[in-house]
């Protein structure tokens, strides 16, 4: 686990070991929405962002 939350456009692990991409954020930030990093394939969605392990951070923006 990571002490920050996983956000959108991070690189994660799940807690099943599955690499993916955070891509939204629901429900008043109580589901984070996952896809695989390569390849599309089916989405899935946690309510345990804390299992998140962040390998990789989105870079910020411009103006950000």
């Amino acid at each position: 686990m990571t002490a920050e939350r996983a956000w959108v456009g991070d690189l994660v692990r799940d807690a099943k070991g599955r690499r993916a991409i955070v891509t939204d954020v629901r429900a008043g930030g109580t589901v984070w929405v996952l896809r695989p990093p390569t390849g599309g394939g089916p989405c899935w969605e946690t309510d345990a962002p804390g299992t998140l392990d962040v390998l990789d951070r989105r870079s910020p923006g411009p103006g950000q």
